[in-house]
């Protein structure tokens, strides 16, 4: 998962710029070939490894029922729809603070903090999971503080960007690797269902997003994404047991 935060870092930005210097088509064309590449790439470096046999392989709902894993999805939603609030509609954010950055620029400091937060992440997350976990939130919930109380600060937002970076950059590392451990042998099916919860959160993100933005202003959604990450940052503390365990 550590692709996921590197493709947002760069890709995000790199297309932005892209799009505002050559026009949209050619970014689509830049994605298609691209796609074409990693197929190439898969088909001859990755390897064939064995799959779970069907006498061990456990129906989604059981998997579910492991303790720990529906606390860990629950997590992946609730941050990752935090993260997609603001992230979708940042332009927005930017243009209706009346801050003097543009978007891309914006993204560009958000990736490479977010590489920051990767190395980070690779640095701690062997011996120290569940710590690693709630600084993230924790800097997450003080970044989106900062950006909430911004109001036309320049230096105060990107502190904030940096931050927000530094958090979300290993995010997916980390969630991954609890969700492994909390899974045990059914951690294909696992992981299965956090691509699912990643991806409807990003959905739900930018939908939730856009009714916000239409009807009271993209610089509420800094407020937003305090809430939500609070309720990510409840459930990593009382899931010491088996989500986040206590040690890790």
């Amino acid at each position: 998962m550590t692709g996921t935060p590197v493709a947002l870092s760069v890709g995000t930005p790199l297309g932005a710029w892209l799009g505002s210097t050559v026009g949209g088509r050619w970014s689509f064309a830049a994605m298609s070939l691209l796609s074409v590449i990693v197929m190439v790439f898969a088909k001859f470096l990755v390897p064939d490894a064995r799959g779970q046999s069907a006498q061990t392989r456990a129906p989604l709902s059981r998997v579910v029922g492991i303790p720990g894993v529906a606390t860990i999805l629950a997590v992946v939603f609730v941050w990752m729809l935090a993260h997609n609030l603001l992230y979708t509609y940042i332009a927005s954010y930017l243009q209706q603070m009346r801050l003097a950055l543009r978007p891309d620029v914006t993204l560009l400091v958000f990736g490479v903090a977010a590489l920051g937060g990767i190395w980070i992440t690779g640095v701690f997350i062997d011996r120290a999971l569940r710590r690693l976990t709630l600084a993230s939130v924790t800097l997450f919930i003080v970044a989106a503080a900062f950006l909430a109380a911004a109001q036309q600060s320049t230096v105060l937002v990107l502190l904030a960007i940096v931050l927000w970076g530094l958090a979300f950059g290993g995010s997916a590392t980390q969630l991954q690797t609890a969700l492994g451990e909390a899974a045990g042998e059914n951690a294909d099916a696992a992981n299965a269902m956090l691509t699912t919860s990643f991806n409807m959160a990003i959905f739900a993100g930018g939908a939730v997003g856009a009714v916000v933005v239409d009807g009271v202003g993209a610089p509420v959604l800094p407020a937003a994404m305090i809430a939500l990450t609070l309720m990510a940052l409840v459930m990593v503390g009382f899931g010491r047991r088996a989500a986040f365990p206590a040690g890790r």
